[in-house]
């Protein structure tokens, strides 16, 4: 007996496939186009009603010039891929370093929201989507159901359950445009969920982040020590 691959898979890994052709022939989206990846991602994608586009990955490379790359996990409701390597600029790296593992752009039913959240968390609160579903203990978690029942599986080790109280403050730092790493900082960069799914990168981030918190508080240290001095030279001239 024949298996056969359903035509709209078909065509989302090709479209995903020419994007990577062209990135290719072009020295890397956002780099040699100067067009942002997932710009050209939403133009590829612009026949698909729903979907999640997440950052799966980054790095860099090089000594003494600097190029940055980003890798991206595209979620459809019952198909998800995983992009090739796409150079960006220094500023769009930086711009998302603390999001490892989020989302960056989500499409739903035609309409795109290109505010940073954690993964699934765009659909949450749409009957259309799923329901909530009483845990056990008090509280109640996001169920993904019919035609969506397999998204949370799709991306992947990013997905963590979404429970009401969770959902409760994302729409709170949303409200004042700021980005949710969750409850317990489960999200992100500097995350639960980074450490555990790239370790590699986790351990490079916090060194990072250490060493900037250690440089701020020797210059904060150092202001500190200059200002006394200074006092207890007006101190000392006064006394004359």
């Amino acid at each position: 007996m024949k298996s056969y691959i359903p035509l709209k898979i078909i065509d989302f890994s090709v479209k995903l496939s020419l994007v990577m052709l062209f990135c290719i022939l072009f020295a890397g989206c956002g780099g040699g186009t100067g067009e942002i990846p997932l710009e050209t991602l939403k133009k590829t994608l612009r026949d698909q009603p729903t979907f999640s586009v997440l950052l799966d990955d980054m790095k860099e490379e090089g000594t003494f010039v600097k190029n940055y790359f980003h890798r991206y996990l595209v979620v459809l409701p019952d198909e998800s891929s995983k992009t090739q390597w796409f150079q960006v600029p220094k500023e769009y790296y930086n711009k998302n370093i603390d999001f490892l593992g989020m989302t960056l752009l989500t499409k739903k039913e035609g309409a795109y929201d290109d505010a940073v959240s954690p993964p699934g968390y765009g659909f949450v609160g749409d009957e259309n989507y799923g329901r909530w579903r009483d845990d056990g203990n008090g509280g109640s978690f996001w169920e993904f159901y019919g035609k969506y029942a397999l998204i949370s599986s799709l991306f992947g080790g990013w997905y963590s359950p979404i429970h009401r109280h969770d959902y409760r403050s994302y729409q709170s730092y949303r409200s004042k445009r700021k980005p949710f790493f969750g409850s317990s900082k489960q999200y992100g960069s500097s995350g639960k969920i980074v450490k555990a799914t790239r370790p590699t990168f986790y351990s490079s981030r916090m060194s990072s982040v250490n060493a900037k918190k250690s440089s701020f508080s020797n210059k904060v240290s150092q202001k500190i020590g200059r200002t006394k001095t200074g006092l207890r030279s007006r101190a000392g001239g006064s006394g004359k």
